[in-house]
Parts: structure tokens; sequence; C-alpha cells
């Protein structure tokens, strides 16, 4: 005799599962906050950053050499081997430059999001989780600007840290490239008229009628003070979207449950395309520990950052897979909301191959061109502008082995990313499959794009 299942049966085991999940997210939670709050590693990376001399540091790799500006291209081929020293070191400055921008951004999204949390009730070790991420992310950014800073003053020479202006040609290029995702669509006289903090508040209240009570209290006190968003334009969270259209997205995640839990499946992008690179700075340190190997200070703090990120990354995991099903099923807005930001982080942060810096899932934008061409210029390599263009476009508009290693990175990132979004079941097709960033690993078209660029970078130069 078969036996059948009551209604009140089915959704008592639904609600013992759901129950059963929940406890399974708040025990990692805790277990989490727990072993973050217990290590020292902020404490190491804050000291090793007070104590770092570039002298003693300068005449070792800092990772494998694969991490090098220029990594196998021309350039780097007829490369002295102090000269590819010191492009292994501006490696290491460029990528924690991009992190210090970004874990300046974390710091003001924790607060934002944490907010909603706290609205909400119940997130009490997660709050106080994020809290501590953010005062961590303080003493990062702090050290990996030190470190930054005066290393790049060794190999580079004050007066190529000053702007110039191919800096502000590569701003006009990013504004107008960022502009042209979505923002083109407005009247150009409409976009630099309208009070955008007031415009996205006004818009996110109206589509969010029901979720006034759990609005962030951080966005109300700048309402109240009438003080506009922080607008971060470096780093992964300045690439997101233009910056008249960054509030929005701070206004949505700080005024919904769903919203303020998919933040999280963004900070998890950054995550892990962080964790991509510095995994191999972290090999590196156990191997020159293994070999009872002098290990330079930069090394070391890559090695204890990823320990230090590696609750943070478990933290966005745990919130982006997990926690949003413990709130309403999101809207048809919310939805497009959420699938938006991770469409936009495809079509601009994961775009591409880069040439000049090997691991970068981004096709050699104005940035890394004006980068290049200043340590051409500077006393590492001593180059007139004529013999720096010349060798960029030798080295950056033909296939070389550069350009494959950063494929190798891009489809590990690709394969991570798609295991982890496979799971969550609001995203749309393209977004689940990340089909924006597999398209993107192409070397011809990473080629093609660097010509354009190059072309107008020589002519701004000239």
């Amino acid at each position: 005799m078969i036996k059948t299942v009551s209604n009140q049966t089915r959704n008592s085991q639904a609600s013992n599962l759901e129950d059963k999940n929940n406890q399974k997210h708040f025990t990692l939670i805790e277990r989490t906050f727990n072993s973050n709050v217990k290590s020292d590693y902020t404490e190491k990376i804050e000291e090793l950053g007070k104590n770092f001399n570039y002298q003693v540091n300068r005449d070792f790799y800092w990772s494998d050499p694969e991490l090098s500006v220029l990594y196998g291209t021309p350039i780097y081929q007829a490369a002295s081997p102090s000269q590819k020293i010191a492009l292994n070191h501006l490696f290491w400055v460029a990528m924690y430059n991009g992190v210090a921008a970004n874990e300046a951004a974390t710091i003001l999204y924790n607060q934002v999001t944490r907010g909603v949390f706290v609205k909400v009730g119940g997130y009490e070790t997660l709050c106080r989780e994020l809290e501590t991420e953010t005062n961590q992310e303080h003493y990062h950014v702090k050290t990996f600007q030190k470190v930054g800073y005066k290393t790049k003053q060794a190999l580079l020479g004050k007066a190529l840290l000053k702007n110039s202006f191919q800096s502000k040609w590569y701003k006009s290029q990013k504004q107008r490239r960022l502009r042209g995702n979505i923002v083109n669509l407005l009247p150009k006289k409409l976009l630099f008229s309208l009070d955008w903090d007031k415009t996205w508040r006004w818009t996110v209240e109206k589509m969010l009628p029901g979720q006034k009570n759990y609005r962030s209290q951080y966005l109300e006190e700048l309402v109240q003070r009438n003080e506009p968003i922080p607008v971060y334009a470096d780093g992964i969270a300045g690439l997101l979207a233009p910056r008249q259209m960054l509030p929005f997205f701070v206004y949505n995640w700080g005024s919904s449950p769903f919203l303020a839990s998919q933040y999280y499946t963004t900070r998890y992008i950054v995550n892990l395309v962080l964790k991509n690179q510095e995994h191999s700075y972290f090999k590196y340190f156990k191997d020159l520990h293994k070999r009872s190997e002098f290990i330079p200070t930069p090394t070391a703090i890559s090695h204890f950052h990823l320990l230090d990120e590696s609750f943070h990354t478990t933290i966005s995991q745990t919130i982006a897979r997990d926690l949003y099903k413990d709130f309403s099923p999101p809207t048809a807005y919310e939805k497009f909301v959420a699938n938006m930001a991770i469409y936009m982080m495809q079509h601009n942060v994961l775009s591409g191959i880069s040439c000049i810096f090997p691991s970068e899932c981004v096709t050699d934008e104005p940035l890394f061109m004006l980068l290049c061409y200043k340590i051409l210029r500077s006393p590492i390599f001593g180059m007139s502008s004529d013999e720096a263009l010349n060798s960029m476009q030798q080295s950056l508009c033909q296939e070389n082995e550069g350009f494959h290693v950063t494929l190798k990175y891009h489809q590990r990132l690709l394969s991570d990313l798609r295991r982890f979004f496979n799971d969550i079941d609001y995203l749309w097709p393209v977004n689940r499959e990340m089909r924006l960033m597999d398209s993107a690993a192409n070397i011809d078209r990473a080629i093609q794009a660097n010509i354009k660029t190059f072309k107008q970078f020589a002519k701004a130069v000239a």
C-alpha cells in the first residue's frame, strides 16, 4: 500500500529543511567570525607595512616572474635581470593599488548593507563580522599604499609620479567608455544637470515602496546631513558603472534585504579576481619558507592578506549563495537590478585579456598604456618617447606569450565563477553562464583592441 504525504506534513518537512539550511549558514557565519577575530593576520600586515624598506627587498623577486609587468612581451624578453625584477615589483604595486581602491569601496558598501541587516534583525553576528572586516580593510589599504608609494618612488622617481596631460587623457577616455554603456542614452544636457543622488534615491524609493523599514541607517544619515554618497572612481568599484550611476546601486543595496545580499554576489567576484592572482604570491611564500630562503616583505604581505581575505570571501559566498533565501522572493525590479550589476561587472571588469598586466581580465585600457609608457621612460629603461612608443607597438599589438599567460588566469577565473553562479536561481542565463566573460577570452580581439587604443595614445603623446 502506497502511503500519501499530506500537505501539512510536506509543509512541515519543507519548514524543517529551511530551518536546517538557515542553521547551516548561521553556523558558518559564527565560525568565520570567531576565527577572524582570533586571527592576527591584520596585525602582521600592519607591522610589515610599517617596517617596509625597499632597499632591503629590491634584489629579490616578489613572486613567480610571470606576475611581472609586460611578461612574455618583446620588451620583457630583451630586459636585463635587474629590469625584470623591477617589472616584477611594479606588477605588485599596480595590483595592490587596485586592491586598495576596491577595499576602500568595500568599507563604504559594508556599512551600507550592514545597516539593512541591522534593520532586519537576527543577524547580529553577521553585522559584527562586517564591522570587523571594515576595520581590517583600513589597515590593508594603508599598508598597500605605503609599500606601493615607496616602491614607485624608488623605481620611477618623483617626477613620474605626478599627474600629466596623459593622466587627463586617460580620465576622459575612461569616462567616455563608461558612459557608453547606459548613461549615453540620456541627453548630454540632462546628464550633467541632474542631481544624480536625489534622482536615484527617488527612483529606488518608488521602486521599493514596501522596503522603507529596512533602509540602511547609514544612508538615512547621509540624507539627513544632505551629503552625497561617496563615489570611488578607481579599482573595480569604479569600473562597475559610470560615476553618475554608482549611487543607484548603493541606494538599492541599502534599501532591500535581498539587494543587500545581492551586493555580496558582486563582492564575491572581486574576491575571486583577487584570489586568482594572490594565490600565486601565497604559494611563492610557502616555497621560499620551505627552502628557508629570504621572504620579501611584499610577498609576506600578500600571504597574510590572502589569509585575512579568506574570511571575507567566505562571508561573501555565504551571503550571496545562501542568505538571500532567508528573505522574501525578489520582485521583478530587484531581479533586474541584481542581474544588471552582474552583467555590468562582466562587461566592464571581465571584458578581455591584458598583455601589459598578465592575469588581468580586461583589455589594455588607457591607464595601462599610460603606466607602461611611464615605466619605459623612467630610469628603469631610460627610453626616449619615440623608443618607448616603438617598443609598446611591437609588444602590445602582436601576439606573444603575455597574452597566453593572461588567458590561463582568465579561464581559471571563468571556471570558478561559473561553478559559483550555477547555484544562484535569480540570475539571467547570460550571467549564470558568464557568457560575456567567456566571449572575451580571445587573443585576436585583445590585439585589435590594443592596436586601436595604442593609436589613440600615441597620438596624444606626440
